[in-house]
């Protein structure tokens, strides 16, 4: 066992092109010998193979893809035969959300929606078959030269019909802390209102080109969802519609059952944004004082620094006030008759 590199067959698929290496596999572009058609194969690191949590992923991520047939997700295929641990799937040209994103200040309102109204559209089929996805990010979304959106990686989706693949050996947290609803946070398993949490934030980043919790330190970010409301869009962008807010706050609620309780619902109000009644959760909202943490921070560390100061002066008065008594010199018998 080797690692595959372009220009090898692998199976019934001749690889042409390296498209992208993750930390876990290379993705190549290649062709399918059988059918003649242009199809994407991932395959791990040999370093993973024999890593039994990682196979259960990567087996994971295969077996719901092959189920899953819905436009806006990427198709997974069926080799003949498989000689190794890979996954073959249609080869979509596109770019990532994650990159299509980055540098902007929030996108016009009809070009967010637009892709939100797939997404929501693959969520909606997706838990219909029983499968929630619980890492959907900008990473994990690709859009084609035509606006199309495709969703991918699979790998630590939640699928009710698949009873034999145990959770055992599996951390409940994974995922990536910026889209992670707070359940999540928490060390649980999560359910469909998972997915509508992290899509009302990737909702938020589009409309807003800001993140709904902002911390340099990942840690504070994330115990932060699970104890404070994020800053409502508007704040960073006050042309917003009301409604529009709503819909996204809805989405995020930090308690599950205050969200949509299902996608379809979601959906709904993404199409028509007019239907949403306000409920005024904006206004209701108690985010992060961004000031008062520095503030916070900056008195932590003074604090800390003159109670070392403080230390410092008290051992010094100490040893003042109270000098150690001098031992009485030895007396030498170096010498002495007995």
């Amino acid at each position: 066992m080797h690692e595959v590199s372009v220009g090898e067959t692998l199976d019934q698929y001749h690889l042409d092109e390296l498209i992208a290496r993750s930390g876990m596999a290379s993705i190549f572009k290649a062709t399918d010998q059988v059918s003649a058609q242009t199809v994407a194969i991932k395959v791990p690191y040999i370093q993973f193979e024999s890593d039994v949590v990682f196979y259960s992923r990567f087996q994971r991520e295969e077996e719901v893809g092959r189920r899953l047939d819905h436009p806006n997700i990427i198709k997974v295929l069926t080799p003949k035969k498989k000689s190794r641990m890979y996954i073959a799937m249609e080869y979509v040209q596109g770019e990532s959300l994650r990159n299509m994103m980055r540098g902007h200040q929030g996108w016009p309102v009809e070009r967010a929606l637009g892709l939100a109204i797939q997404i929501c559209s693959a969520l909606v089929y997706m838990h219909s078959q029983g499968v929630v996805h619980r890492d959907l990010k900008p990473e994990n979304i690709l859009v084609t030269p035509e606006g199309q959106v495709k969703i991918m990686d699979f790998g630590i989706a939640l699928d009710q019909s698949a009873r034999r693949l145990t959770w055992s050996g599996l951390s409940s947290t994974i995922g990536t802390p910026d889209y992670m609803a707070p359940e999540q946070v928490s060390g649980r398993r999560g359910d469909v209102r998972t997915d509508i949490y992290s899509l009302g934030v990737i909702l938020y980043e589009m409309l807003t080109g800001e993140m709904p919790f902002q911390s340099s330190n990942v840690y504070n970010m994330m115990r932060a969802k699970t104890t404070e409301d994020p800053q409502p869009p508007r704040k960073f962008r006050a042309d917003l519609d009301p409604k529009l807010e709503e819909i996204v706050l809805h989405a995020m609620d930090r308690v599950p059952r205050n969200r949509y309780e299902t996608a379809q619902q979601m959906l709904d109000d993404l199409r028509d944004p007019s239907r949403v009644q306000s409920f005024q959760r904006a206004e209701r909202l108690k985010p992060r004082n961004l000031a008062w943490v520095r503030a916070r921070r900056v008195i932590a560390v003074v604090f800390f620094f003159g109670s070392l100061v403080g230390l410092f002066v008290f051992l010094v008065w100490l040893a003042n006030r109270y000098p150690a008594p001098i031992a009485p010199a030895r007396k030498s018998y170096r010498g002495q008759v007995r």
